[in-house]
């Protein structure tokens, strides 16, 4: 189980992702879940990302996690060494499942989902994307009350808004475009405009509109600063 866990952290020191893993900001006990963690998340979501899978086969490789958090939920033994130290950290935390599914859920639908026609979707994107990583973090710390998740999930909508800020191109290289499709004709930003990496035009009027929805959004969570001890 050592084993498993060193090699979460080691991959959670590879990526550059919002997410604080292994830092020495955090206590030394919960290094180790945390990254355990991420472990979850990174390896989903490379599953959805990474490669040149066929979307049938990403969405086996999701359910398979999916099968294995099933045996978690029922007490069951789960097959591989990761899920079998995963369950055990669960369990000596007594975290909730309902985020590991959530996780699970947004990576599958990134397999299947492209576009999002309005601003409500995007938000329920991040409901089950980012959100979750938040929730599980109070539940480290012993803080998840209503308050506490409240404040937390705007900072991990606003913290996944400004990921789909910083990777547009990135994005659209995979076919995926997180802006709203309605705000899009709104401002007349096209798809071409993106392909061309074009940021004439209402472009600059566009970002400003985003970055400022994203900022009220970290502003809505900052009592969480306060909050936690």
């Amino acid at each position: 189980m050592h084993s498993v866990t060193q090699a979460s952290l080691a991959l959670a020191s590879q990526h550059y992702e919002n997410f604080p893993v292994a830092s020495a900001l955090l206590p030394m006990r919960l290094r180790k879940p945390i990254g355990l963690i991420y472990s979850f998340a990174r390896q989903a979501d490379d599953f959805a990302d990474e490669g040149d899978l066929a979307p049938e086969q990403r969405l086996a490789l999701l359910d398979g996690f999916r099968q294995e958090m099933n045996r978690i939920r029922d007490g069951q033994t789960p097959q591989t060494a990761f899920f079998m130290t995963l369950a055990q950290m669960i369990a000596e935390h007594h975290l909730p499942l309902e985020p590991f599914y959530d996780l699970l859920d947004a990576f599958s639908q990134d397999v299947v989902k492209t576009r999002y026609e309005n601003f409500g979707e995007v938000m329920e994107y991040c409901r089950r994307s980012a959100n979750p990583i938040g929730r599980l973090l109070l539940h480290l710390y012993g803080e998840a009350t209503p308050r506490n998740i409240g404040y937390s999930d705007a900072i991990c909508a606003a913290l996944q808004i400004i990921n789909f800020l910083q990777d547009v191109e990135i994005d659209y290289r995979k076919d995926r475009i997180y802006f709203p499709q309605d705000e899009m004709r709104k401002f007349r930003i096209t798809e071409a405009q993106i392909a061309r990496s074009d940021a004439s035009g209402t472009w600059s009027t566009f970002m400003q509109f985003e970055i400022e929805r994203a900022r009220k959004l970290l502003q809505a969570g900052a009592p969480l600063g306060l909050a936690l001890p």
